[in-house]
């Protein structure tokens, strides 16, 4: 029998793929000139979003600043030395256009890591980070800090396609 916290985690991840989902089914929408259905959809996914960090915050999984970037690094890790190795392996086996997104996932994601391994060792000597602009490629993920690249070096991708998010 499931207990509540198998119950937050499922909760958790359902809500968290619905908001995923709803934002790529948003994104659609507009393209195919649908502008109140996209809006609906975006509605949809923060509320979906909502009810996903009220699960995280019951399985009592948010902690300090610290304990938090140290989570997101275990995790970052994770996903680029053991779970997209397989994924990538089987793909690029099977000809599945799945490989191209778990390379770049897999490379962005030590990205990811490197950076949250700065990011708490200023945290651990009391400060902040000493730079605030982070660049993100759309295309696949890799993140850039201080200022965007001349191109993107897991997608290549052109830096002027890249964007800040708040």
């Amino acid at each position: 029998m499931a207990t509540t916290t198998d119950n937050l985690k499922d909760a958790f991840a359902g809500e968290s793929q619905a908001n995923q989902k709803y934002k790529a089914f948003a994104k659609k929408a507009e393209k195919e000139g649908f502008a109140n259905i996209a809006k609906l959809f975006r509605t949809t996914a923060e509320a979906e979003r909502i009810h996903a960090e009220g699960h995280l915050k019951a399985l009592e999984m948010i902690a300090s600043t610290a304990e938090n970037l140290q989570a997101a690094i275990s995790g970052e890790t994770f996903e680029y030395k053991e779970m997209y190795p397989p994924m990538l392996d089987q793909a690029q086996q099977e000809g599945h256009r799945a490989k191209t997104m778990f390379k770049f996932a897999l490379d962005a994601e030590e990205v990811h890591a490197n950076i949250y391994q700065k990011a708490l060792a200023a945290v651990q000597n009391g400060t902040d980070m000493d730079v605030s602009d982070f660049y993100l490629c759309p295309i696949c993920g890799y993140i850039e800090v201080g200022k965007a690249p001349e191109k993107c070096p897991v997608c290549g991708a052109l830096g002027k396609v890249f964007v800040q998010v708040d």
